[in-house]
Parts: C-alpha cells; structure tokens; sequence
C-alpha cells in the first residue's frame, strides 16, 4: 500500500502470512489414525461454547465447530466475501479466496489470486528493499486472537481490509459466549479518481447440518488404543430451509433459518444470519436466494458486471436434495484520498447442543438471547450496537501486554494466539442454573483424544483459563470434585495392554468430564487407552488446582475450598492405598500410570512423588485456612491435617533419599533408568508456584533444571525444536524406539520455561519457548497446535489443551497480577 497512514491498525506482533501461500514442507501427522487437516487453519470466530466457524489465510471459510465436541474440516466456497471494483472505466470483481471449489459449483466466479499484479521493476526493487519483503504478494493475513485481518494488496486500485473479530473479553461471563462475528471493511483511495466498490457476503443455508445424524454411534477403539465414534454431520441436508429478509432502523440483512413442526428446538435447530448497515452514502442490494451448488452465474453475473444484485425477495423454502443461499452487497464511491468503513456481521442462534441421545443443555448465550432458536437477529443488533466497544476493550487488554519491552514480539503473538483453543477446542459451556450461577465449562483435551479437560493436561494448559476467566476454571475443578466420589462398575478393555478394568472406581479422580457422545460432566473417565483408576498423578493435579485456583484468585474464596475439601480427603486417601512399601510415597506400578501414558514407571518416580509431596503440603495448607475459616462446617480438619503431616514427614526424605542422583532426579527407583526427564521437578514448581515449603533442596533443584535444559533441550538436536520429554545426559535417545520419551510436547515445555522463570533463569525460559514456538508458526500448526512433535517433522494429537501452558510463563513472570 502506497499510503501508510491508510491501513489499519494491525499490531505489529500478530501472527503474519501472504494470502494464499502455501507450505513447502509442513508437519505431518505421526500416526494415519491421528487427525491431520493440512495447514490451512487460520484463527476462529464466534464465542466460548457458541460454536465456532474459521477462516484460513487463503480466504476461505473451512472449519465448522459448530455441534459441541465435534469436528468438520471442509471448504464452504458460497459462505465468501467478494469485491467489486469499477475505477477509470476498467471494472474487475473477484470472490476472495484462492482456492475455487473442487466440486465444479461456482465455475462462473472469479477467485482471488494469490499473487498480485508485479509493479513497475524500479517501484518493485523499493519497495523490497524498504519492507525486506517480496512485493508481489495480493496481501497479507494477520491474527492476533481474538483479532485477525486480511489486507489486499497489489490487486485492487483500492487499499482494502477486513478486520475480524468476536467479543472475546477476559473476566466477561456474557459476551464472550455470543455466537457472532464482525467484519469490519476499511476502503481507501489512494489514488487521484474515484473508485466504485461493492463489498459482498454470500452464506449458504446450513441449518439443521451440525448433528450427528447417527443418534447412537458405537465406540470403537483406533489403532493407538484410544476410544472413538463416527460422526456424520447432516452435511448438506437443506429440505425445508429458507430465507428471510429482514430490515430495521440502518439494519439490512438475511436471517436463514428452516420450516419445523417442533415445539422447542432440537440439536441443529435454530437461524444463521448475515447484515450490514444501510446509509445515505451507501447502496445496499440483496438476493435472498441463489443456487450454491450452481455455477452461480445467478448471483455472479450482476455482481462482476456493476455491483449489484436483484432485489429479489424470494421465501421458498428448499426442496430434498436442494441448497440454497443469499447475499448481501454494500456499493459506494470513493473520492481520491478518502476513507470509508463497511460492517458486516455473522451470527448463529443453535441454542441445543445434545450429546448422548436425549442428553442436552442450552448454550450459555442463551441466558441473554432466550432458547427458542429464533435470535439470530437479535444478536446481530447488540452485535452493530456494541461492536466498536468490544473492539476497544479487546484493545485494552491486550496493549500493556504487547507495549512491554522485556518480552518477544513471537512470545507476545503466541501468548494471545493460544487462546484459540478457548474457541476451537470443542468447547462447551451451558446456560446457568442454580447450582453453576455462570453455567459449567469445559474444553476437549483435543480432535484426537475426543474427552473433556483431561486433569493431567490441564494442570498446565489451565493457566488460561485461571488468568483470564477464573469463574469458569473454577467451575471445571468444582465438576471434578463432584465425581471424585461417584463410581462406574461398567467393565472396559484397556488398550494399552487389553486387560479389564472398571471404568471408574469409587474415591478415584477421574482423568476427564466424559465425552460428546455421552453425558459430561456427569459420566467421566471417557478414555480407555489406561486405566486411569490406576494413574498417580490425577489425585494430586486435582488438590494442586484447587489450591492454586483459590490462592490466585484472591485467596478469599473459601466457599470454593470448603466445596472441595471432601473430595481432597476422598482422593489423597484413596491415592494412599498405593503406597506398598510403607515410605509414604504411592508407588507406580509399571504400567504408564500417569500424563506420559506410554511411558513406564516403576517404584517412586520423580515426576509422580514431587506431584505427591506438593499435594500434601497443598492440603495441609487447605485445612488450615478451613480450620480458621468454617471450623463449624469441615468436621475436624486438624486430624487430616495431622495425617498429611505424617505422610509428608516419611516422604519427604525417602524421594531424595531414593531418586537424586547427584545431578538430577532419577526417573524412578527401580527400573535403573539414566534418563534425563525434562519434567521431572513438576511437583517443585507448584510447591514454589503455590508458596508451600520445597520438596527438594533448592541447590538440587538449580541442578536438575540446569541438566534437563543442557540435556533435553540444547543437546536435543541442537535445541532446534525444543526439549524432548527423557533422553541421556548427551541428549541421545536411551531407546531410540520409544514413543513420548522422544517428543517435544508443547505444554510440557511451556511448563518447563515457567519454571525456569521461576528459577531466575529468564533467557533460557525464553530461549525454549522461542524454539517451540517457531515450530507451530512456521510449520503449518497455526490455530492446531499439537500434543506433540518430533525432529522428524510429525506431530501428534493437534487442536491440543495444554498448549495454553505458555500463559504459565506469562503468569510467573508477572507474579499473576
């Protein structure tokens, strides 16, 4: 763009691509049964547990989440903006993705490319040697959630973008749920003539597509062990679907919605809705319905030749086998030198998410909107009525963030794109009752491992969520303390070895709140890959959180303590039972019994003893508080607090006694492993991160940290790709066959530079995290960051939870205030 002053506020941190341009060499999934969609994600729109839709940095709109928990990764080519330009007699009109349809639809569009027009050689030459960059890009794409932009370039006679956004605002429990998206188009003329525009947004008709059209999916078992279910979206259905016109006060739009017989709205039920704005210096033209599987010479013809459409107000609903859309176009004139701002909104009112058949909740937007289905254009009036507010806070937030020198423009860009996941991660959120006054919470662990806030994850990934919502993360740990108690006798093969095991044993904490195709929140241990009746580290994440979660967000809550406190007892004890040698510690079994669940461990292991010990010192400090503040309601807190202490004195000295080595802590006590593990001091972290005493001497801790940088990451290929979870103090593999010991898991490396934070060894931390970081922006895992990924160039269980660790780095660093 030739006018600087011109192009819109993008800050400088975001997340950068050339509209259009592919990857040479992107990261490929490990296993064929693991999800792999390519690399064309970009960042998602709508709000927490409304459903979301993405938009990638070609311009086409491709993910559907829009059915909670479940997962559609396609091309949508008539849900588009295209781009009428009439400027000196010369007229040119394109739709704004780079990739036409495979189908053979839509033959009569002309689609953006994806490079420009090559300017004059000498203008060429400086502007690359202005910008380092090459010139002949049509634009560029930049996300800095819950913002992104496209800005076209080189193309156009016009300077032309797009901002997009939803009202993603921390500490906000309404708008942040709102099933909506705002486009805002800036058009500038640069030039000495008037230019002629017309902005267009076409939406096909996709009620009633987003629910699984087989009401009882059996449960199958991959080829990894792991449980899952066939999910066939009604992809395409449209009988009995039409269009609205609707228009108020400056508003114009189309509302989608279908015929139905039903009384209350079903899953898939409901309305989409397009708008923008009319005004005197603007014309606005519709057509309510068009042919999407077409060539769409319907639409496209008048559009390409003077940008307009015809007006037409056509209500018939779809016949079977037939699809229909609608458009809207905006058409204005701009003097040389003149700027002009052209809304647009997307919403969706689906107020139903079902999961097993007949199990369902409203969606937590239904509070303000109402349940009926039949709201999407109320939304979009709040949406034209507060959108530059949003705007505006999300600016506030996020500008002390990005004004401060001491972090990385790539630590600040992933900082805020990481919160994807909050959108995109399958998410659920429900309307509020009385018991949940803000409703319950939940995102899945990931596509792949299709269950919800797997504990073990989100003892790092949930930092987020604790920073920003704390509400909401409080209500995930209060869901867990709930089912601490409850049992499933229901028996189950467990992948990992094919023995039989219940599916949840009483006074067992859970490893997640269950799956999309059952009941969450109520029916949880989902996964059967372990037995997670088993697992050692579960009990402990859970009492760490709800410690963490009551000290970081004020320490005042003490409601939420006592609320937890009998699970806390429940699951320490029943944790106790494990401890077969009597020196206090729980031991493991030999069987992965914890997060890395491919990884064997026998005897007291570092990672699941440190966890052990911290959870002790976390409870001890838990029943103080309760003793103090509701010694009328905890029966005789001091005899727990008692116990623990006595545990905690016998542990205490057998994990150094039995797992330091002089250098770092040993993997376990009996299996005579040398290897390095990265995360070895977890318990350490939050002991120090909790203000509880250490478990291990701090000299001890410094040269553990030391050794896991030096060996894990710096001698772990060249530190290019950040620290493997276990390797030989050269950095070499001890099995160069194992599986999770030779991964980089992004999380657990988020986790681990917290700690070096913590530690006061800030440049490391950020040294690590720069490498992981690199990785997922440069390699195709933008807005689908992964469990994992190797030295080969693979990747493992993408869309993933913990990822969101890296706010654990920003947390520590500002002492989460």
């Amino acid at each position: 763009m030739n006018d600087r002053t011109s192009t819109p506020n993008i800050p400088p941190q975001a997340w950068k691509r050339p509209i259009g341009l592919g990857w040479e060499n992107p990261y490929t999934v490990r296993y064929a049964s693991n999800l792999d969609d390519g690399p064309w994600h970009g960042m998602p729109l709508g709000g927490f547990g409304a459903g979301c839709i993405g938009r990638s940095s070609r311009g086409d709109f491709n993910l559907w989440h829009i059915d909670g928990g479940e997962h559609i990764f396609r091309s949508l080519p008539a849900c588009q903006f295209s781009v009428f330009e009439e400027t000196q007699g010369k007229k040119q009109a394109f739709a704004l993705s780079t990739e036409p349809p495979t189908d053979g639809s839509l033959s009569s569009w002309k689609w953006y490319p994806s490079e420009g027009r090559r300017k004059k050689e000498e203008g060429r030459r400086e502007e690359e040697e202005r910008t380092g960059e090459e010139s002949n890009s049509s634009g560029s794409y930049h996300a800095l959630y819950p913002r992104s932009w496209f800005v076209y370039e080189n193309v156009f006679q016009a300077q032309l973008s797009c901002e997009q956004f939803s009202p993603i605002l921390p500490n906000n429990y309404q708008e942040s749920s709102y099933p909506v998206a705002m486009f805002e188009w800036v058009a500038h003329n640069p030039t000495d003539a008037p230019i002629t525009l017309s902005i267009m947004l076409t939406w096909e008709n996709i009620v009633g597509w987003f629910t699984n059209a087989n009401k009882s999916p059996k449960v199958m078992v991959r080829d990894d062990g792991s449980p899952f279910y066939d999910y066939q979206p009604r992809w395409g259905e449209s009988a009995g679907n039409l269009n609205l016109l609707v228009e108020d006060f400056h508003r114009i739009g189309c509302v989608m919605t279908r015929l139905t017989a039903e009384d209350e709205p079903q899953e898939g039920d409901g309305q989409w809705a397009i708008a923008t704005i009319t005004n005197p210096a603007v014309e606005v033209f519709y057509q309510t319905r068009w042919n999407p599987a077409g060539n769409g010479d319907d639409i496209w013809r008048n559009f390409s030749a003077e940008g307009f459409l015809l007006d037409d107000k056509d209500e018939t609903a779809a016949a079977a086998g037939e699809q229909l859309a609608c458009a809207i176009a905006v058409r204005f004139t701009i003097r040389p030198g003149k700027t002009r701002k052209i809304p647009f909104i997307i919403a969706w009112d689906l107020p139903v998410t079902e999961f097993a058949s007949g199990v369902w909740y409203y969606r937590r937007y239904t509070d303000f909107f109402g349940r009926n289905g039949k709201n999407a254009w109320p939304i979009i009036r709040t949406a034209m009525k507060h959108s530059d507010t949003w705007r505006e806070n999300i600016e506030a937030w996020q500008k002390p963030i990005l004004e401060r020198k001491d972090l990385s423009d790539i630590f600040k860009m992933a900082l805020f794109n990481e919160l994807y996941a909050l959108t995109d991660g399958g998410t659920l959120w429900s309307a509020a009752d009385e018991r949940d006054p803000k409703g319950q919470f939940a995102v899945l662990e990931c596509i792949d491992y299709r269950w919800y806030e797997s504990l073990d994850v989100r003892l790092y990934g949930s930092f987020a969520l604790l920073m920003l919502w704390p509400d909401l993360e409080k209500s995930v740990v209060l869901a867990f303390a709930r089912a601490i108690s409850a049992g499933d006798d229901t028996p189950r093969i467990i992948g990992w070895n094919q023995a039989s095991a219940i599916r949840k044993a009483v006074g067992a904490t859970p490893h997640d709140l269950g799956a999309p195709n059952e009941h969450p929140w109520e029916k949880t241990n989902y996964t059967s890959y372990q037995d997670c009746n088993l697992w050692k580290d579960l009990p402990c994440d859970f009492v760490l959180q709800v410690y963490r979660d009551f000290l970081l967000t004020g320490g005042t809550d003490c409601e939420f303590l006592q609320e937890c406190w009998p699970a806390i007892v429940e699951a320490l004890a029943y944790l106790k039972t494990f401890d077969e040698d009597g020196d206090g510690i729980p031991e493991n079994s030999g069987a992965p019994d914890q997060t890395f669940d491919d990884w064997q461990m026998r005897g007291i292991s570092a990672y699941c003893a440190g966890l052990w010990l911290a959870a002790l010192e976390a409870a001890i400090a838990i029943g103080e508080i309760l003793e103090d503040a509701a010694p009328q309601i905890i029966p005789n807190p001091q005899a727990k607090i008692a116990l623990y202490h006595s545990w905690l004195l016998q542990a205490r000295p057998s994990y150094q006694e039995k797992l330091w080595n002089g250098q770092y802590y040993r993997l376990d006590s009996e299996s005579n492993s040398e290897v390095v593990m990265a995360d070895q001091l977890c318990g350490q972290f939050y002991a120090k991160l909790l203000g509880l005493p250490d478990i291990v001497p701090q000299e001890c801790a410094v040269s553990a940290l030391e050794t896991v940088y030096e060996s894990c990451f710096l001698k772990f290929n060249d530190g290019e790709f950040g620290a493997a979870n276990g390797v030989m103090l050269n950095g070499s593999p001890e099995n160069p066959n194992a599986t999770h010991p030779l991964e980089i898991w992004t999380g657990i490396n988020f986790g681990l530079a917290a700690f070096l934070v913590q530690m006061g060894m800030e440049e490391k931390a950020f040294k690590l995290t720069d490498a992981v970081v690199k990785q997922i922006y440069e390699n195709g895992l933008q807005f689908r960051t992964p469990e994992a990924i190797t030295a080969g160039g693979t990747f493992r269980a993408s869309h993933y939870l913990r990822a969101m660790a890296i706010w654990a780095i920003y947390g520590v660093l500002t002492n989460f205030k």
